[in-house]
């Protein structure tokens, strides 16, 4: 512990007091004054030396406590400054509370002070559970959480409130102290994503369901029943081998989409596992490849049996090869797939990004209104997907392309 000046300068002076206190009883002892004398001199000294030692303690004590309660001013100023505080008697009523409280209620002081907790309640709220809450805070049972409130004008906020019983030095309870931070801006994020979620569900529900009714049933039926009717010179006759065909094309394609939709809609469902298998990842990128556009200008070399869905891999990879493609400046547009160790990698020939680059393009909705820069959410979704399955995606700038990498555990 550091000395005060005060304290340093009381502690010089008593050493000094108690060598010449020393310094006069020596002298007594040899005979250099009478006897009487030396009584008195004596308890003069006596009190004289430990004069300062008295002060020195109350100075130190004195100062302690000083300290102690500054410190509980400071603390109690850096709540004070940074949160709502309200207290309440032991029935609820506002006693006093700081002007956070207030701008946070849209209430003054005035309006709050002699007021009941409850009038700051929903009407709805349950009176049982009520006076539970209150009941046990009597018994100084602290309580925290999350709460809707009602401010001024029937307005509704959210807090995060701590509601601390503070007892006297009996160990009773007499007041309750309220610590209050805003969290309203979170909660309607909260609600809103919570309304979003619903809308999703419901949506992935009629995706699975029935639209699984027209893509995998009705149609190819209907396709089916129409191809048994017309030989081959008939279609000929009437010219509509390459639309059937296209029809065909086309099914296959919505088939393949609607595949991988439904597996990433079914990921919205509470407590999901995505369902894996066991798969040659060279032959299913082939077989989801092989009606694109694109499969001439991708070059897939063997790779690795694993454990993946196959819809949802096949669509993040597609991805990737797609963005090696559309974002490439390359006279030659390619993009290589092959294994690097246990890594799979899909190597273009672009105009290459950095990883940082990659993360940073990977946000969704963070790249303008330039079509050509996209919204991001595709990469997004791509990488959810692999993290889905436990892989983790990085991208490396090369001389010529970007480098992806797809770490398979």
């Amino acid at each position: 512990m550091q000395l005060s000046f005060i304290s340093k300068i009381a502690l010089v002076v008593s050493v000094f007091i108690m060598l010449t206190f020393f310094a006069v009883q020596t002298a007594l002892v040899i005979g250099y004054f009478d006897i009487s004398y030396n009584f008195a001199l004596f308890g003069w000294l006596s009190v004289l030396s430990f004069m300062p030692f008295f002060f020195y303690v109350l100075i130190e004590f004195v100062r302690k406590v000083r300290y102690k309660f500054q410190s509980i001013d400071d603390t109690l100023g850096a709540i004070n400054g940074s949160n709502a505080l309200v207290e309440f008697d032991l029935d609820g009523t506002v006693i006093s509370c700081n002007d956070i409280f207030c701008e946070l209620t849209g209430f003054s002081k005035k309006e709050l002070i002699g007021k009941p907790h409850k009038m700051l309640v929903p009407n709805n709220i349950d009176l049982a559970g009520y006076k539970r809450f209150w009941a046990d805070l009597k018994r100084g049972k602290v309580k925290s959480g999350e709460f809707m409130r009602i401010g001024k004008g029937g307005r509704e906020f959210y807090i995060y409130g701590n509601y601390n019983p503070i007892k006297n030095p009996y160990g009773e309870v007499y007041r309750i102290l309220k610590i209050a931070s805003d969290i309203t801006e979170k909660k309607l994020i909260e609600i809103e994503v919570g309304k979003k979620n619903t809308y999703l569900e419901h949506a992935a529900k009629i995706l699975r369901h029935d639209m699984h009714s027209g893509i995998n049933t009705y149609i190819p039926r209907g396709l089916s029943s129409l191809k048994r009717r017309l030989d081959a010179e008939q279609i000929k006759a009437l010219k509509i081998g390459a639309p059937l065909r296209m029809i065909e094309e086309g099914l296959t394609h919505t088939q393949r989409v609607y595949s991988g939709v439904k597996e990433f809609t079914n990921l919205v469902k509470k407590e999901t596992q995505l369902d894996k298998k066991k798969l040659d990842l060279q032959q299913i990128l082939l077989k989801y490849l092989k009606s694109t556009s694109y499969i001439s200008q991708v070059q897939i070399s063997e790779l690795i049996v694993a454990e993946v869905n196959e819809a949802l891999f096949c669509t993040a990879v597609d991805n990737l090869i797609r963005n090696g493609l559309k974002y490439n400046d390359s006279a030659t547009k390619l993009v290589k797939v092959y294994m690097q160790g246990k890594a799979l990698v899909i190597e273009d020939n672009g105009r290459g990004i950095t990883n940082e680059e990659f993360i940073e393009l990977a946000k969704p909705y963070t790249r303008g209104k330039d079509k050509e820069n996209g919204t991001g959410l595709g990469l997004n979704i791509c990488i959810a997907i692999m993290q889905e399955h436990g892989f983790s995606v990085s991208a490396e700038k090369l001389e010529n392309g970007t480098k992806i990498t797809i770490a398979i555990q």
